[in-house]
C-alpha cells in the first residue's frame, strides 16, 4: 500500500461506515481523489467492496484492565505494621494487557481494549506496547486522567501478602464506547473478558454480541460477583476458589462442594469450566465430568502473573483446537512458566517454552 492508502485503510479500520466526503474533510483531499484510492484497495483485497468491509488477520480482542504495577518485596521475613527492607519495582500490568501480551509471546495477533490516563504512565504503556506488538489502537485516553496503578506487597516466599488497586479509571468505560468497537469484537476469533470493566458494559457485550465466543477472567471476589446474573453467554470461565465460591454462593471446602460448583456453573450455559487451586493444580470439566492436573515441586519465584499466564494458554489452546484436557495441560505449563520468572511476564514465554514444560512435567 501507498502511504495515502494506509491512511485510508486505518480511518476505515477505525471506523468501517466512514464516508469518502469524511476520509477527504480527514485527510485534506478531495472525494474523488479518496475514491480512487479505495478503487486501489479493493484491487488489492485489503477492503472487500462496498461498505468498507476490511480483511484482516485472524486475531483475538481482550477487554480489561491495564495498569502499573508497582511489587515490594522483603529481603527476610515479612514484618506486618513495621517497616520492612526489601526492593521496590515497577512494571506494565493489569490483568487484560497481561493476557495480552502472553497471547503475543504466544504467535496470536491480539488487539487490547481498554482506558487509560494521557499521563506518563499511559504513554509508557502504549510505547511498550506498540514495540512487542500488541495492538492498543482501539483503547479510550482520558485527558487529565491518571492510568490505573497495582500495589501489591509480597512476602517472604514471593506469594502475595497484601495489594491495594486504584482502578476507578475503568469506571469511564462506557456502553456507547464500546458500540464503537463493534466491528472489532465482531471479527474477533475470541473476545475475552476481564471483571475489571463495569457490569454494564460486560452485560452488552455479553448480550449483543451473540456469535462471539467469550471468554472470562473473574479477576477477583469482589469483581467476580459483577457475573452472577451474566454466565449464559461465556464459552470459558477461568476462575479460582474463592472467587468461584463468590459467583456461585456454594462453598469449596469439600470434593462435593467443587462438584456443585462445576455443576452450578455449567447449568448456567457456560461450556467450559476452569477453577485453579494455587499449587493444588486446576480442576475443570466440560459436562462430562471432573478432572485435575497438577505441576508438583514448584517454587515459585513470582505468583501474579501465574493466572494471566493460564487464560493466554486457555485461548492459544482453543483457536489450536486442543482438547480440554490438552487444554489444561498447555495452560498449567504456562502458569509454571510465568512462575519462574521474577517479572509478572516471564520473557521466555513461547509456544517451544510450553510445550517443552508439558514433556518435562509429564502434565498429558
Amino acid at each position: 500500500m501507498t502511504n495515502r492508502e494506509q491512511e485510508i485503510f486505518d480511518l476505515i479500520k477505525k471506523n468501517p461506515m466512514i464516508s469518502q466526503n469524511e476520509i477527504g474533510e480527514l485527510l485534506g483531499i478531495t472525494r474523488s481523489s479518496v475514491a480512487v484510492h479505495i478503487t486501489n484497495l479493493i484491487k488489492k483485497g485489503k477492503i472487500l467492496g462496498k461498505g468498507y468491509v476490511v480483511k484482516e488477520n485472524p486475531y483475538v480482542t481482550v477487554i480489561g484492565g491495564v495498569n502499573i504495577d508497582i511489587h515490594g518485596i522483603p529481603k527476610n521475613r515479612l514484618i506486618p505494621g513495621d517497616s520492612n527492607i526489601g526492593i521496590v519495582k515497577m512494571s506494565l500490568g493489569g490483568v487484560g494487557r497481561n493476557i495480552g501480551e502472553n497471547l503475543v509471546r504466544l504467535g496470536i495477533d491480539t488487539k487490547l481494549i481498554s482506558v487509560l490516563g494521557d499521563d506518563i504512565y499511559g504513554s509508557k504503556i502504549l510505547e511498550e506496547s506498540d514495540e512487542m506488538g500488541l495492538d492498543m489502537k482501539d483503547c479510550l485516553i482520558l485527558k487529565g486522567e491518571s492510568t490505573s496503578t497495582y500495589l501489591a506487597v509480597l512476602d517472604e516466599t514471593h506469594d502475595m501478602s497484601v495489594a491495594i488497586s486504584s482502578m476507578d479509571i475503568y469506571e469511564r468505560m462506557t456502553v456507547e464506547f464500546i458500540k464503537e468497537k463493534k466491528h472489532v469484537i465482531d471479527n474477533s476469533e475470541i473476545c475475552i473478558l476481564d471483571t475489571n470493566i463495569p457490569v454494564n458494559v460486560i452485560e452488552y457485550l455479553l448480550s449483543n454480541h451473540r456469535n462471539t465466543d467469550f471468554f472470562l477472567d473473574t479477576v477477583s471476589t469482589a469483581k467476580a460477583k459483577k457475573v452472577k446474573n451474566l454466565l449464559g453467554s461465556i464459552n470459558t470461565l477461568k476462575t479460582n476458589r474463592i472467587e468461584s465460591e463468590a459467583v456461585t454462593g456454594i462453598e469449596i471446602n469439600c470434593e462435593d462442594g467443587l462438584k456443585r460448583n462445576f455443576e452450578y456453573l455449567l447449568n448456567k450455559g457456560i461450556k467450559r469450566v476452569f477453577i485453579t487451586f494455587g499449587k493444588k493444580g486446576v480442576f475443570y470439566s466440560e459436562g462430562s465430568g471432573m478432572k485435575h492436573v497438577a505441576a508438583n515441586n514448584i517454587n515459585p519465584v513470582n505468583t501474579t502473573g501465574a493466572g494471566d499466564a493460564f487464560m493466554a494458554a486457555l485461548v492459544y489452546s482453543h483457536i489450536n483446537n486442543k482438547n480440554i484436557n490438552e487444554s489444561a495441560a498447555i495452560a498449567t505449563a504456562a502458569s509454571v512458566i510465568a512462575l519462574s520468572h521474577e517479572n509478572t511476564i516471564n520473557p521466555n514465554m513461547s509456544v517451544e517454552s510450553i510445550n517443552s514444560k508439558v514433556k518435562e512435567l509429564k502434565l498429558c
